[in-house]
């Protein structure tokens, strides 16, 4: 007999996060990244980008509360962030999955330190892994997977906890060209039921293009309205092309 899953539960709100003339870097005073102002409204997607060494996976840790700003504030809901919280959650390019722990018990990780009861953590991994196509693979080690699967498995890790907000740094950068165009509308259709704001980082412009309501160009101070946001078809339009040259020359 087969046994349901139930139904995940309603997802949060997306949290609005800012930037308020901030100053990013490290403890000993070293700046790597001049005065910021942005403002990341509830549910959107930001796509970031810019050459390497600009500041990019600083300013995630920054909002992600694992740096503080040198200058300035960061805010959530109009709230200082000083610290990690549940509501905000970091997804790397390597999925830093425990090698130890089956694949529903890497997604059940963080329900369990929360102590969410055993069985509603078992809904829920079972339901996430779902909806990432690995129902079939939840009794496996990592070791037993492709990258693209272990991948799949730290989103569902990641968004089982119905975080807030998403802060993603170059998550499908070490995968083919194939799995890296799956990941990317996995993402897009998952993200599409969650509500949360996401913060994504990446090298690849085509990438910040289909991903992103808005593309923030690092270094330059821009922040531009993507014309046809997750529209695969979209990037041969002539607005998608003359914004896509633009970041090209900003880079």
């Amino acid at each position: 007999m087969s046994t349901a899953v139930l139904p995940a539960a309603p997802a949060p709100p997306g949290a609005e996060l800012a930037l308020h003339d901030v100053r990013l870097g490290y403890p000993d005073g070293a700046t790597v990244l001049g005065t910021v102002a942005l403002r990341i409204a509830p549910g959107e997607l930001l796509a970031v980008v810019g050459p390497s060494g600009c500041g990019k996976s600083t300013l995630l840790r920054t909002l992600a509360g694992l740096l503080p700003p040198l200058n300035g504030w960061v805010t959530q809901d109009g709230e200082p962030i000083g610290r990690p919280d549940a509501d905000r959650v970091l997804v790397f390019q390597h999925d830093a999955l425990l090698p130890w722990r089956t694949v529903r018990a890497n997604v059940e990780l963080p329900l369990a330190i929360h102590r969410v009861p055993r069985a509603e953590r078992r809904r829920s991994a079972a339901d996430w892994l779902e909806r990432v196509g690995l129902a079939e693979h939840a009794h496996k080690l990592p070791h037993q997977l492709s990258g693209g699967q272990r991948q799949r498995v730290q989103l569902a890790r990641a968004l089982a906890g119905l975080p807030r907000a998403v802060l993603m740094d170059e998550p499908f950068g070490a995968l083919d060209a194939h799995t890296r165009a799956e990941m990317q509308d996995l993402l897009v259709g998952i993200l599409r039921g969650t509500g949360a704001t996401v913060v994504f980082v990446t090298h690849d412009v085509d990438e910040a293009l289909y991903l992103g309501d808005r593309v923030a160009l690092l270094g330059s101070g821009q922040v531009l309205d993507v014309p046809h946001p997750r529209e695969r078809g979209a990037q041969h339009a002539p607005g998608t092309a003359a914004l896509r040259r633009r970041i090209l020359e900003s880079l």
